[in-house]
């Protein structure tokens, strides 16, 4: 077997992708993972496993003069101090790396020899990802920006998980990614069927402020009695004092409304069973504050077509096609709430098990299956 590394600035018990893409790869190659954390149940590949580098104010502050200054060099050595692993690594021959996200192709680089390659998998769209925020603009864009520039020419091989994504990597960095969705494991299941009122709907994913979970609550003043709504959140340990403090207001809000529940996070092998057992409809309501949002396909999507639930989604691009193209969910015209409202108040009981029938054509198309073979197929290429 070939030695592979995978390199991820991650915790993999929150980090779905980088778990599927090692479970892809672990029966066809020697793995080791570079990581912050993993389930130590895991079998079959190697765990590197590191700090992450804690960012003191000092740090902070000098790390941001850098940045400022377009000493790039200085400021990831500062933000991503894992150069001194690269001397452990080095002792091992790869044959390929995989890095994951754009803050791992420095060491990847920095870690390879004449005889490694790297692959990159693009999670997002790195040059825009949190453009919303007005501190990422002025710190971080052109830094992520600049680490696209001067990596991705050298890469050969790379994955996103989208076409817009794709499209957008190959007009600015010339490169071509593959199509590597977050489709999630396929489930050989059928459809909860629903006895009467009320149709459950749920969202699932980790609590993020700039996703505006409120709408979803602004929502329930307005959707017919006939709905109730479920939302599981994780909240992460590393959540800022902001969003720690709106999660509560949140949470206080939604007491206010006894079809509202909040409720906490499951773990990843329970999702789609536990989707299956209870929902109907899965809801996606996410303004495209930025690049990322508007050109999203997430996890969450996945989960519920495995569970064989319809959608009610707004435009978003990606999103959108997946729903009108399997016909298994309704799309929003807009990102408003009374938009939402009128889409949901129309459907019938009837209407909503078409959309989770509809559900079992695009759950045998769009699986982790399905990408597996892709990715073995065009890594196998490469080594």
């Amino acid at each position: 077997m070939k030695n592979l590394l995978i390199l991820t600035f991650s915790n993999l018990k929150l980090d779905a992708r980088v778990t599927r893409q090692i479970n892809f790869l672990k029966n066809h190659y020697h793995v080791t993972v570079f990581c912050f954390d993993a389930d130590p149940d895991e079998k079959g590949f190697h765990v590197y496993k590191v700090k992450p580098t804690r960012l003191t104010l000092i740090r902070k502050v000098v790390c941001s003069i850098f940045l400022l200054l377009r000493q790039y060099r200085i400021a990831y050595q500062l933000l991503y101090d894992y150069g001194k692993h690269a001397i452990d690594l080095r002792k091992e021959t790869f044959d390929l790396i995989i890095a994951n996200d754009a803050e791992t192709l420095p060491l990847a680089f920095e870690i390879s020899d004449s005889k490694s390659k790297v692959f990159f998998d693009a999670h997002e769209y790195a040059p825009r990802q949190f453009e919303d925020r007005l501190y990422w603009r002025i710190f971080f864009q052109r830094f992520a920006t600049d680490l696209c520039k001067s990596y991705i020419p050298h890469v050969v091989g790379m994955s996103t998980i989208n076409n817009g994504i794709a499209s957008e990597y190959e007009n600015r960095f010339g490169i071509k990614p593959i199509i590597i969705t977050n489709a999630a494991n396929f489930f050989n299941m059928k459809p909860r069927q629903i006895e009467g009122y009320p149709i459950k709907l749920v969202h699932h994913g980790i609590f993020n402020i700039s996703r505006r979970p409120e709408l979803m609550l602004d929502l329930f003043d307005t959707l017919d009695e006939k709905f109730t709504l479920d939302l599981i959140y994780l909240l992460p340990a590393n959540s800022s004092k902001k969003t720690k403090a709106y999660f509560a207001d949140f949470k206080r809000r939604a007491l206010k409304n006894s079809r509202v529940k909040v409720l906490p996070a499951l773990k990843s092998s329970e999702i789609v069973s536990v989707l299956n057992e209870n929902y109907d409809m899965g809801i996606i309501l996410v303004p495209p504050v930025n690049f990322n949002y508007e050109n999203g396909l997430p996890n969450k999507l996945f989960d519920c077509i495995q569970a064989r639930m319809g959608m009610a989604v707004g435009p978003l691009k990606e999103i959108a096609d997946v729903t009108r193209k399997y016909n298994i969910g309704v799309v929003s015209k807009d990102f408003t709430p009374s938009s939402m409202t009128r889409e949901l108040n129309n459907l019938t009981i009837a209407d909503v098990m078409r959309f989770k029938n509809n559900a079992e054509r695009a759950a045998h198309e769009m699986n982790a299956e399905v990408n597996k073979g892709i990715l073995l197929q065009a890594l196998g290429d490469l080594v």
